[in-house]
């Protein structure tokens, strides 16, 4: 039985990036999935393990960790003789270099970009409309007038009933709140994408010529976001950037983590209850990935 075991959902952002770099690295795990909001009614093993209900917990041997930058930096030191030796960097200026991408991921993409996902799930799926520019996408301010208008028609045609006028304008707030936080951030993540495009016009990744945690921390916000009609075009309107993207998404371990976030079906939802531990390996990997 493998030695490490990771505790959480595949969809939350912190069990991904260390999916994949436990996938990277080749490591032999246990994916134990957990419901991060369902309480009480969680695993008792697993609130022994985070009595407050982190969304990850991370155990290899009597090390327990649970932040996902610190889980990526401990695999990659470890494991660093097997499957990608590039993740963490050979030399001390390389290894600097992924630090300080890593530490820009974590303190100026990672909060914008898990807002904007927030905000995007919340608002409908026409709003915030897109117009093109030479720099990504622009909003006029008439996006929060149509959630008004948008409310008044529903409230008046076709025939159907309105909602209650409190329950109607309660709505309507909390769009045009939701919008406003879209706007903010998506202004935030532009400026430093901007700074990324001028980085990766000089090398191929963030902190080089080879693919590093650095780059594999963006993954699961920049997916969100980059799947999204409404703020696609924040990385395919930059060329340096689209291109940065294009790589790193298409890796076969970040698809292989991302077939693992769909919904199980019946017969896989059964098989988990029966065996709530799932094994992963390099050669489970391969045998999987060849189903989807």
């Amino acid at each position: 039985m493998a030695s490490v075991k990771v505790f959480g959902s595949p969809t939350s952002a912190e069990v991904a990036r260390v999916l994949m770099c436990l996938f990277e690295k080749d490591v032999e795990f246990q994916l134990i999935r957990v419901d991060a909001y369902r309480g009480p009614k969680r695993m008792p093993q697993y609130l022994k393990l985070q009595p407050h209900g982190e969304a990850l917990t991370f155990e290899d041997e009597n090390l327990t960790l649970s932040e996902s930058r610190g889980i990526l930096r401990h695999i990659s030191h470890k494991y660093a003789k097997q499957g990608n030796p590039d993740l963490i960097g050979t030399g001390a200026l390389e290894r600097a270099s992924i630090e300080q991408w890593l530490q820009t991921e974590a303190q100026s993409f990672d909060a914008p970009s898990a807002e904007m996902v927030y905000s995007l799930a919340l608002l409908p799926p026409n709003v915030p409309k897109q117009q093109q520019s030479d720099n990504g996408l622009n909003f006029n301010g008439r996006d929060v007038a149509s959630l008004s208008l948008g409310n008044a028609n529903q409230a008046s045609g076709g025939g159907k009933r309105a909602p209650p006028a409190g329950s109607q304008s309660q709505s309507q707030h909390k769009e045009e709140e939701m919008l406003k936080l879209y706007e903010q951030r998506r202004k935030d993540l532009e400026k430093l994408l901007d700074i990324y495009e001028q980085r990766l016009e000089e090398a191929r990744y963030l902190a080089g010529d080879n693919f590093t945690i650095a780059d594999l921390s963006h993954l699961p916000n920049a997916d969100r976001l980059a799947s999204d009609p409404r703020s696609r075009r924040l990385f395919e309107s930059r060329k340096n950037v689209s291109r940065w993207w294009s790589d790193v998404s298409g890796r076969e371990t970040w698809q292989y983590v991302k077939s693992l976030q769909r919904p199980p079906s019946s017969t896989d939802a059964n098989a988990k209850n029966a065996q709530p531990a799932e094994e992963h390996s390099k050669n489970h990997h391969q045998q999987v990935q060849q189903r989807y």
